[in-house]
């Protein structure tokens, strides 16, 4: 049940939290405002599930350092530069030029630690550097960002939905890397959603692979089960270009036409339905229910509704294999651990 008071929420969070973080204090307002502000429930289950995202993604730091990041920038910098045939030596002779903070950017980028200077500094060489609009125009590498390490693109789409609860002078890109935005968007895209997970260990697994990818992914184990087919279950039901379904059907939208004749619907009826995977909406359509009356009718019991997408993570910033379930996993044991230290002090 909820904390039947602001304040008991704050006692409770100050139990849960771990120990040793600095400014403890502030990293409690600003999630005890996320919550008021998206009506989130400050539920022990939903304020661990938050601290259990934030110390995985950034050990409770607002901007994270990330190993290597100027070698990052200085490899994706030369794709560029040879991707717009743009020479070497132009580019060297740019680079000297003096920002607005009195360093060279060269020299700036070689003393690159965190991910919000590198995203300051890209606007900046886009602005500044006289083929910077050339090389970087429109293309800004960092795309998540902050505590929770949410993505640039889901907060834009978040404040088009809901109102902001900060005055801002700056972006929206500025404010993923705060603090109290990062942690307002984290929270968003961990718990601002209606699922019927039976654990949290599955929102775990969506805040890394996308919404309802962990419904999506059982969803494609029983299309395989049915079809035959061999199927990534990686929870994207439709092949997508620019953020909207391509032309081109995906391996599990051609298995599930394969079966168009026993579930009794029409190719256009079967994309109409697969066209809301990313909402909740998806489970109500005819080919979600009927898909699965089709699985447990022909297996020995209810098909799970639930699975951990098989994903391999990709990323410069990764240098190990890893994969969604093993970040879920991860997230899980520190937020099991969090609900450990749920005992009011007697």
């Amino acid at each position: 049940m909820p904390y039947p008071s602001a304040n008991e929420a704050r006692l409770a969070l100050d139990r849960l939290l771990p120990t040793g973080i600095s400014e403890r204090s502030a990293w409690a307002v600003d999630i005890l405002t996320a919550f008021a502000s998206l009506r989130i429930p400050a539920l022990a289950e939903n304020l661990c599930a938050t601290i259990a995202i934030i110390a995985q993604e950034s050990s409770f730091q607002a901007d994270p350092p990330v190993p290597g990041l100027a070698h990052i920038v200085w490899q994706e910098i030369e794709r560029r530069r040879e991707r717009y045939a743009i020479p070497k030596v132009v580019l060297d002779l740019a680079l000297l030029k003096s920002s607005p903070d009195g360093r060279t950017y060269r020299a700036r980028i070689d003393a690159l630690r965190t991910e919000k200077q590198m995203n300051a500094l890209y606007e900046e060489m886009i602005s500044e550097l006289p083929a910077g609009r050339m090389l970087l125009g429109g293309y800004n590498p960092v795309r998540t960002g902050g505590p929770m390490q949410v993505s640039v693109t889901f907060a834009e789409e978040q404040v088009r939905n809901r109102p902001y609860p900060y005055t801002r002078r700056d972006s929206i890109r500025d404010q993923v890397f705060t603090r109290r935005g990062g942690v307002y968007f984290g929270v968003a895209m961990l718990l601002d959603y209606p699922a019927a997970y039976s654990q949290m260990l599955y929102r775990f697994a969506d805040f890394n692979a996308g919404r309802y990818s962990s419904r999506n992914a059982a969803f494609q184990s029983s299309v395989a089960r049915l079809s035959g087919s061999p199927l990534a279950l990686d929870g994207d039901l439709l092949r997508y270009s620019d953020g909207s379904p391509a032309a081109e059907a995906s391996d599990t939208q051609r298995a599930i036409q394969s079966l168009r004749v026993r579930l009794n619907l029409s190719e256009a009826e079967i994309l109409r339905d697969l066209k809301l995977e990313k909402s909740f909406a998806f489970e109500q359509t005819p080919l979600y229910q009927r898909l699965y009356a089709l699985a447990d009718a022909a297996g020995a019991g209810k098909r799970p509704r639930e699975l951990l997408p098989r994903i391999d993570l990709k990323s410069p910033k990764i240098s190990r294999r890893l994969t969604t379930e093993w970040f879920a996993r991860r997230v899980d044991e520190r937020y099991r651990n969090c609900l450990e230290r749920n005992v009011p002090a007697t």
